[in-house]
Parts: C-alpha cells; sequence; structure tokens
C-alpha cells in the first residue's frame, strides 16, 4: 500500500518538546479520528494495550503502533516526527523519533499484516528515514513522506 493510500498531509505533524510514548500516542488517536472524540478515546486504548503487549519500535528509531477498530472501512495512518525522542523499549534500545501509527478496520487481519510487513520494509531504507529526519518543516516532511513513496513505487 503506498504511504500516499494511508496518509494525509493533515496527518503529517512534528513534534516539539519531550514527550513520553504515552503522549505520542494520545496525539497519535487524535490525528488518526480527529472529528470523533469517542473514537479517539478508543484508538489511544487499542495503541496502549497493543504496546503493553510488546513495543511496536521496529529499530533504527522507528515505530509502528497500530490496532484494529470497529467502525472505519479504510485504513488510516499518522506520521509524527519526534524532536525529542521517546523510549519506545525498542530491542536494539534506538529511542524513537520516527512514529507511523495506524488505526486498521476490525474485519481487515490478513491486510494489517500485510500493511505492517511493507511499512518494515519502507523504514528499514536508511537514506527514507535520513530524508524524513532532515525535513525542515512538516510540509517538507509529508511532501518527503509521500512523493519519496511514490518514487520508490515507480522504481
Amino acid at each position: 500500500m503506498p504511504l500516499k493510500d494511508l496518509i494525509s498531509e493533515d496527518r503529517v505533524v512534528i513534534l516539539a518538546g519531550p514527550r513520553d510514548r504515552g503522549a505520542v500516542l494520545q496525539v497519535a488517536a487524535r490525528l488518526l479520528a480527529p472529528d470523533d472524540a469517542a473514537q479517539a478515546e478508543a484508538l489511544l486504548d487499542i495503541l496502549g494495550a497493543r504496546e503493553r503487549l510488546a513495543s511496536t519500535a521496529i529499530g533504527h528509531g522507528v515505530a509502528i503502533p497500530h490496532g484494529r477498530i470497529g467502525g472505519i472501512e479504510h485504513t488510516r495512518g499518522a506520521f509524527l516526527r519526534l524532536e525529542q525522542p521517546a523510549d519506545f523499549g525498542a530491542a536494539d534500545g534506538v529511542p524513537v523519533d520516527l512514529v507511523l501509527a495506524m488505526a486498521v478496520p476490525e474485519h481487515h487481519a490478513q491486510e494489517h499484516l500485510q500493511q505492517l510487513a511493507e511499512l518494515a520494509e519502507r523504514f528499514a531504507d536508511p537514506e527514507f528515514r535520513r530524508r524524513l529526519r532532515l525535513a525542515a518543516d512538516a510540509d517538507e516532511l509529508a511532501d518527503g513522506l509521500l512523493t519519496g513513496d511514490q518514487r520508490r513505487d515507480a522504481a
């Protein structure tokens, strides 16, 4: 799934200041459900439960918090770059500064696993991560995230 199908520019942010994992998940949940406070709260619970089960940090300063939820028809994502990395309990010990949070329709179990595998592969690319970290602002970050994805798909 191309990132442009998962994330819209209004769900790409740079978070200033120190944040802990819980605060990052709270912002992610609000980005994933901006017009529905109850759904945002449910997503926060789901993302938090998933983190308690096992860290969603995949290494190299990247985390992909995710969860399935009823009431949505399409997977949606939000991307957060943290100016101050947060401890997500990564196996490699590297604090997380790149977070791609996902809300997945409850009935999309197989698609969910496939999307996670594709995202892990995408974020394994050091040049892709470097470009995201060097973006000067949220617009440049969204451009690097979404158009960089298109360049990769065209190759």
